[in-house]
């Protein structure tokens, strides 16, 4: 068992006392308070470095909290220890004879689960082992990376993965609070979410995919900032749908973002940077184009040249004006909004319909027209883009596939009492 130091809980009976102290003389940022229902207390974490203190009100005499104060007074209650798989940790110390307070796992903050040990084990010390949220969702997610299969009329969708990243919770969710979005997407101690990376293979007339990963051309310093998980990756889920690279015809970009179009291209033994896809051809907005090769001081980190500039050196780039159709059955809609020129893909046949959503609605969490991304450049439009598409697709009862959801590939939306919701789909 690897255990890190998450955090040191402190009982605290003077919240306002607390935060001039931790606050304001001391500087630090005090994040949100968030209930805890199963211990009756009020949390508000205080990070420091890799760790944070935790500030502990309580919020009914129950509170073990409400106890501790009465007993002991004020200060240290706690120590926080974190652990990959709270399960299995908790197993080894039984077996070693360790006093637990928990046998098993209960609901903690930000969605993590925890478990006490029992002082007498520790040398007069309670000690909180704690599962992140974040853990228990990538376990999840690994188990979800697999190819799923749909079938829309004459099309056969294929849900692929390159695997996982991380970004900025805040940035993710734009002017929502971290209290609600939290809920659905717990972050890791950096405050990042864990999203997948989700191209589409279409087979019909032609064989397509849309967008194609990160692709594996970035530092280990890149891969450390946005926590890059690709140990399953897009050749080894295109193998699984029995597809060599050199299968695929069309290659198809709802914009040219680097979580996107990163896998567009390889460097290959000597260094250089070639298409990816030996056969295809590549087919990009225009609009797009021109401001993925002329980004400005706002875009400049989300469009790396080399993901692209290298396909009209080598002759494969098609760029398009309108709302055109790709192949039979497939065409794109400009959305705006996440950038100016981004755009979803509809997918039509026998009277069945299913749409690639890409950044417009990037996870199940942005349903709500309001949860639009802070990096969107347009964030009005994505709002109107999105009321206008759900409507389509309830009405129509069209699949959405989601590129960047963690958990699920697709489903299908519901609307009741202004609350939206999607049901999975069978693969």
């Amino acid at each position: 068992m690897k255990a890190i130091l998450d955090h040191i809980g402190i009982a605290v009976k003077d919240l306002e006392g607390a935060l001039r102290f931790y606050r304001d003389a001391l500087g630090l940022e005090i994040e949100a308070p968030e209930e805890v229902p199963s211990q009756k207390v009020q949390a508000r974490f205080v990070p420091v470095g890799q760790s944070s203190l935790e500030l502990l009100v309580a919020t009914s005499p129950e509170s073990p909290i409400a106890k501790f104060i009465e007993k002991r007074g004020p200060g240290i209650h706690h120590i926080t220890l974190r652990v990959d798989d709270i399960h299995a940790a908790l197993a080894g110390l039984k077996a070693r004879g360790a006093s637990l307070i928990d046998d098993q796992p209960r609901p903690g903050a930000g969605g993590a689960l925890i478990a006490f040990i029992h002082p007498s084990s520790a040398q007069g010390v309670l000690v909180e082992l704690k599962q992140s949220a974040i853990a228990k969702q990538s376990a999840i997610s690994n188990q979800q990376s697999a190819i799923q299969r749909y079938a829309v009329g004459d099309l056969e969708l294929i849900s692929l993965s390159d695997g996982f990243f991380r970004l900025d919770g805040g940035s993710m969710f734009g002017v929502i609070p971290r209290t609600m979005w939290s809920q659905k997407a717990p972050p890791d101690e950096r405050n990042r979410i864990l999203l997948s990376m989700r191209p589409l293979v279409v087979r019909g007339a032609r064989t397509m995919i849309i967008d194609a990963g990160m692709g594996d051309k970035e530092s280990e310093k890149f891969h450390e900032i946005y926590g890059v998980e690709r140990s399953r990756h897009l050749e080894h889920t295109l193998a699984e749908a029995g597809l060599g690279l050199d299968d695929i015809e069309i290659v198809l970009a709802t914009h040219l973002h680097f979580d996107h179009a990163g896998g567009f291209t390889v460097r290959d033994a000597g260094g250089r940077i070639r298409p990816r896809f030996p056969r295809a051809q590549y087919i990009v907005r225009r609009g797009e184009w021109e401001d993925a090769t002329h980004p400005n001081v706002r875009t400049r980190a989300s469009y790396l040249l080399d993901n692209y500039v290298p396909l009209a050196e080598a002759g494969v780039l098609q760029l398009v004006d309108d709302d055109v159709t790709i192949m039979p059955g497939v065409k794109v809609r400009r959305t705006g909004g996440h950038t100016p020129h981004h755009q979803m893909v509809l997918l039509e046949s026998a009277g069945k319909s299913a749409a690639f959503v890409a950044d417009l609605i990037p996870t199940t969490a942005h349903l709500p027209d309001v949860w639009v991304m802070g990096y969107d450049l347009f964030p009005l439009d994505s709002m109107a883009a999105k009321h206008r598409f759900v409507a389509e697709a309830i009405e129509k009862q069209m699949l959405v596939l989601f590129e960047h959801d963690p958990i699920l590939a697709a489903g299908y939306l519901q609307e009741e009492k202004g609350k939206r919701t999607v049901t999975g789909a069978g693969a």
